[in-house]
C-alpha cells in the first residue's frame, strides 16, 4: 500500500482543496477504533507516523520495526535524547492491562494517587486466582465464592476510576488481549511479565510492575531504557512435529535466561510467513524466559487474517494503508543477529527447573536417564497463555484422535487449559474438548491454573521425585505444584500430548511407534490442524463489565479488618543522609526468581494485603550460610529463623537491611510484591551481581535501592555476619558509583563499588520514598 505522504497527495489531486481540509478527510477515514469495547478511543497511525518521520530525519538511518513501534510513542520526539541501551526514554503508551493479582495492589496505588479516572484505556482480567482442583465448571464456582471479596473489589474499583473488567471464567489475560486489543504498531503495557504475547499480532507489548500501570493510568509519560534490538532471522518454513513453540525453546537455548535482558527480540525473514499469528504470540510470550524487554513480528497476511477472524477487518485494513511503518526498514542494523533454518529445527522440551536447558525431543530420554531424571510422566498439560489457540488445540486433538483410532489413552494424567472462554466455547462447538476429554483429559477453567502453581495437586506427597511435561512457559523448582522435586518440562502442546499418551520421556514421536490395543505396532503422524476455525469463532458467555458513563455514585469498600485488602500507607522519605550499618538480612546462592522472593500458588490470595504477603518474603531462596531455604541468621539473637520473621524483627527494633543477590536476580514474574515486600518489612538496598529489568525498575519505584557489584567477584568478600554502609547518597547522580564499606566482624574493613542505573526522575523517586510519594508531592 502507499505510504500516508503519497496518500495524502494524491487525495490533494483528486479533490482540489486546502491540505487542512485532506487532512480531516483522511483523519476520518482512519477513524478506526482501538476495540470493539472503546469505540471513541481511536487508532492514532498518524501520530506514529509523524513521530517515526522526526526520529529518522535526526538519526538519519533505517530503522528497525521495534524502533519505530517504540520512537512513535515518544512524548517528544523532536528532543528526546536517544541512545540504545543507554539513555531513558518518554513513551505515550496505547493502554494498559492488568490481570487480577497484581491489578489489586496497582488499584490500591491509583486509589492513593486520588486521581478520579484513567487517563488510558485499561482493564482488568481475573484469571490468576482459580484454582484448578477436579474441572472447569466446579473449580470456576469455587473461586467465585472463595474471592468474591477480591472480585468485587476489582468490579468496583475499574467501575469508579473508568477500568474495564474482565469476570473470572473470561479467561487468561494475554489470550484476551490478543482476541480484542492487540494490534499491530500498538504499544501496551501489563502487569504480567507474559504481556509480550501481544507481539505475535505486531505491537510492541511489555511486562511492567503495578507501580508502572499507575504512572501510565496516571497520563504520566512512561519511562523505559532504550532497548537494545537483536534480530532473530527466520528461513525455512516449519513442518512436520515441529512448531512455533520450538523457535523459542531453540532460541532460549541460545541465548539463557539473561541473554535478552535490555533487549526488544525482533523476528523477520522469510520464514516469518510459515507461522500463524497464534504461533507468533507463542514465541513472543516465551521471550520473557529469557530476559527480553519484548518481542515482535513485523505485519504480515497472517496478522490480517487473526484479525478479521477475530471481528476486526477495519484495524487490518488500517494497517494495511501503514503497513510501511510495521515492518522494518530494509537495511537496518540489529545488535545482534542470530538465524534459524525452519527447515532444519527439530521439536524440542526444555527442563527441568529452568526454562534455557534445551534439548531435542530425540535426546531427552537419553540425557534423562544419565542425569537420574524421573522418565515416568505423571502429568501432562496443555493450555496456558503460551499455548493455548484454536491451533494449538486442534493439533493436540489431532494426536489425540490417533490414539484413540488404536484404543490408547493417555497413560498419565492429562489436563487441558482453554486460553479464553472464545476458545473454550469454539473447541467444543468444534469437538476438540471432546477429543481431547476421551483420551483422558480434564478440561480446567478458562483461567492459568497449573502455570502458575494454582493446582491442587493430589498425586504425589511433597518431596517424591516426579516429572511432568507442559506446554506452559515457565519450570522453575516449585512453580507448578510447589514440590521442589518435580522436574518440569517444557514444550509444545502436540509434543506433550504424545508424550502423555507414551507416559514416558524416552519416547520420541518422530520416530518411535506405540503398540495400539489391537497388539499391532504404530506411529503417530505429525499433527495437522487449521490455525482459525472455519467458520466464526463462538464468543460463548458475556463476561465483559463495561465502567459506566458516570461512576459519581459508585464506592470502592475495602474493610480495615479484611485478611486479603490492605490500603496502602506510604512509605518514609530517604533522610538525607547515608545507609549506615545495614544488616545482611540474607546472602542468597544461585538464582533467585520473583518465585523464590515472593511466591505464588497458595499466596495468591494476599495479593492485595501487604502486611500479609510479606510473610512469603524471600522463602524460597537459598541461604549461602547453610544451603537452606526460609532459614537465615537473626544478627541480635543468633538464632536461625524464617526469612520473614528475622525481618519484622529486624524492622521492629530499628534495624535496617540488605539482600545480597547472584546473577540476573528477579528473574521470571513481573510481581512488584517482590519489591513492595522488602520495603515493607525495612529493607533498604538489593546489592547483587546482575538484576532482571523488570525487577530492577520494580524496586525503584518503592525507594529500594537495586545496586550491582562494580566488580562481580566482590559477591565473595560479603558474608552474612557483615555490617554494610552505603556512601555517596548525598551526590547521589546517574553513572556515579556508590562506595560500599564491608565491615567485617573482626573489625576489618574494605571498601567496594557499587553501580546503578538510576536517572534523575528515579533518584527522585528514591528520595520521596517511592515513585508514588513523588507523584503526590508534584501534585501538590
Amino acid at each position: 500500500m502507499a505510504p500516508y505522504s503519497l496518500l495524502v497527495t494524491r487525495l490533494q489531486k483528486a479533490l482540489g482543496v486546502r491540505q487542512y481540509h485532506v487532512a480531516s478527510v483522511l483523519c476520518q477515514r482512519a477513524k478506526v477504533a482501538m476495540s470493539h469495547f472503546e469505540p471513541n478511543e481511536y487508532i492514532r497511525y498518524d501520530l506514529i507516523e509523524k513521530n517515526i518521520n522526526i526520529v529518522r530525519k535526526r538519526l538519519n538511518r533505517p530503522l528497525t520495526l521495534s524502533e519505530k513501534i517504540v520512537y512513535g510513542h515518544l512524548d517528544d520526539p523532536a528532543n528526546q535524547e536517544i541512545e540504545r541501551g543507554k539513555t531513558y526514554l518518554r513513551l505515550r503508551p496505547d493502554r494498559v492491562a492488568m490481570q487480577d493479582a497484581t491489578a489489586q495492589m496497582a488499584m490500591l496505588q491509583f486509589i492513593s494517587s486520588g486521581l478520579p479516572k484513567v487517563a488510558v484505556p485499561s482493564t482488568i482480567h481475573c484469571d490468576h486466582l482459580i484454582e484448578a482442583q477436579v474441572g472447569g465448571e466446579k473449580d470456576l464456582r469455587r473461586a467465585k465464592d472463595i474471592n468474591q471479596e477480591v472480585y468485587n473489589f476489582l468490579a468496583t474499583a475499574g467501575a469508579k476510576y473508568g477500568v474495564g473488567f474482565w469476570r473470572p471464567g473470561s479467561g487468561i489475560i494475554h489470550q484476551i488481549i490478543l482476541e480484542n486489543y492487540a494490534y499491530p504498531g500498538v504499544l501496551l503495557i501489563g502487569t504480567d511479565s507474559h504481556t509480550p504475547n501481544g507481539g505475535g499480532l505486531g505491537g510492541i507489548c511489555i511486562g511492567v510492575g503495578g507501580a508502572d500501570a499507575v504512572d501510565v493510568m496516571a497520563g504520566i509519560p512512561w519511562e523505559l531504557k532504550c532497548p537494545k534490538v537483536i534480530g532473530v532471522k527466520l528461513t525455512g518454513s516449519l513442518s512436520g512435529w515441529t512448531s512455533p513453540k520450538d523457535v523459542i525453546l531453540k532460541v532460549a537455548g541460545i541465548l539463557t535466561v539473561k541473554g535478552g535482558t535490555g533487549a526488544i527480540v525482533e523476528y523477520h525473514g522469510p520464514g516469518v510467513d510459515s507461522i500463524s499469528c497464534t504461533g507468533m504470540a507463542t514465541i513472543c510470550n516465551m521471550g520473557a524466559e529469557i530476559g527480553a524487554t519484548t518481542s515482535v513480528f513485523p505485519y504480515n497476511h497472517r496478522m490480517k487474517k487473526y484479525l478479521s477472524k477475530t471481528g476486526r477487518a477495519d484495524i487490518a485494513n488500517l494497517a494495511e494503508e501503514f503497513k510501511d511503518h510495521l515492518v522494518p526498514d530494509p537495511g537496518c542494523q540489529y545488535d545482534q543477529v542470530i538465524e534459524i533454518n525452519l527447515n532444519e529445527l527439530k521439536p524440542h522440551i526444555n527442563g527441568p527447573f529452568t526454562p534455557d536447558l534445551a534439548h531435542p525431543v530425540a535426546d531427552v530420554g537419553t540425557v534423562a536417564e544419565k542425569e537420574g531424571w524421573p522418565l515416568d510422566i505423571r502429568v501432562g498439560l496443555i493450555g496456558s497463555c503460551t499455548n493455548s489457540s484454536y491451533e494449538d488445540m486442534g493439533r493436540s486433538a489431532a494426536v489425540a484422535k490417533q490414539a484413540l483410532a488404536h484404543g490408547l489413552k493417555c497413560k498419565s494424567q492429562f489436563t487441558i487449559t482453554p486460553g479464553s472462554e472464545q476458545i473454550r466455547a469454539t473447541i467444543e462447538r468444534d469437538g476438540y474438548a471432546q477429543i481431547l476429554r476421551d483420551v483422558g483429559g480434564i478440561v480446567l477453567a478458562n483461567a492459568c491454573g497449573p502455570c502458575i502453581g494454582q493446582w491442587d495437586r493430589k498425586d504425589i506427597k511433597k518431596g517424591e521425585k516426579n516429572t511432568i511435561v507442559t506446554s506452559y512457559n515457565r519450570n522453575f523448582t516449585g512453580r507448578n505444584d510447589a514440590n521442589p522435586e518435580t522436574h518440569a518440562f517444557v514444550t509444545s502442546p502436540e509434543i506433550v500430548t504424545a508424550l502423555a499418551i507414551a507416559g514416558t520421556l524416552k519416547f520420541n514421536p518422530e520416530t518411535d511407534f506405540l503398540t495400539g490395543k489391537d497388539g499391532k505396532k504404530f506411529k503417530l503422524e505429525a499433527p495437522d490442524a487449521d490455525e482459525l476455525p472455519r467458520s466464526d469463532f463462538d464468543p460463548g458467555q458475556d463476561t465483559y463489565q463495561h465502567p459506566p458513563k458516570d461512576s459519581t455514585g459508585q464506592r470502592v469498600d475495602v474493610s480495615p479488618t479484611s485478611q486479603r485488602l490492605q490500603l496502602l500507607e506510604p512509605f518514609d522519605k530517604w533522610d538525607g543522609k547515608d545507609l549506615e550499618d545495614l544488616q545482611i538480612l540474607i546472602k542468597v546462592k544461585g538464582k533467585c526468581t520473583t518465585d523464590h522472593i515472593s511466591a505464588a500458588g497458595p499466596w495468591l490470595k494476599f495479593r492485595g494485603h501487604l502486611d500479609n504477603i510479606s510473610n512469603n518474603l524471600l522463602i524460597g531462596a537459598i541461604n549461602i550460610e547453610n544451603g537452606k531455604a526460609n532459614s537465615v541468621r537473626n544478627a541480635v539473637t543468633q538464632e536461625f529463623g524464617p526469612v520473614p520473621d528475622t525481618a519484622r524483627y529486624y524492622k521492629k527494633h530499628g534495624i535496617r537491611w540488605v539482600v545480597i543477590g547472584d546473577e540476573n536476580y528477579g528473574e521470571g514474574s513481573s510481581r512488584e510484591h517482590a519489591a513492595l515486600e522488602p520495603r515493607h518489612l525495612g529493607g533498604r538496598a538489593i546489592i547483587t551481581k546482575s538484576f532482571a529489568r523488570i525487577h530492577e525498575t520494580n524496586l525503584k519505584k518503592q525507594g529500594l535501592l537495586p545496586l550491582t557489584f562494580a566488580d562481580p567477584a566482590d559477591y565473595n568478600k560479603i558474608h552474612p555476619v557483615d555490617k554494610l554502609t552505603i556512601q555517596g547518597l548525598k551526590d547521589f547522580a546517574p553513572g556515579k558509583p556508590l562506595k560500599c564499606v564491608i565491615k567485617h566482624p573482626n573489625g576489618t574493613q574494605e571498601t567496594i563499588l557499587l553501580n546503578h542505573t538510576f536517572n534523575e526522575t528515579q533518584i527522585e523517586w528514591f528520595r520521596a520514598g517511592s515513585a508514588l510519594n513523588r507523584m503526590k508531592e508534584l501534585q501538590q
